[in-house]
């Protein structure tokens, strides 16, 4: 299992699976990402947080917190 603070930066991956309970994984939805959507990591901040990605051509901020509860493949 890989999660999205794992991916390097320049790296184009596939959401496989959000876990997480409630209105955190509802937030995440809420943001576009959801299974099956692509996400390419534009940058990490120098102390890994947050992590700069792009989804469904918008650029979106994620807590390290936040980018461990995606799956992705």
């Amino acid at each position: 299992m890989r999660t999205l603070r794992e991916v390097s930066v320049g790296e184009t991956v596939t959401v496989k699976k959000l876990s997480g309970d409630g209105p955190v994984k509802r937030r995440i939805m809420d943001m576009g990402i959801t299974k099956g959507v692509e996400v390419y990591v534009r940058k990490v901040a120098p102390l890994g947080d947050p992590v700069e990605v792009t989804v469904r051509g918008y650029e979106l901020s994620l807590r390290k917190a936040d980018a461990e509860m995606i799956e992705v493949e």
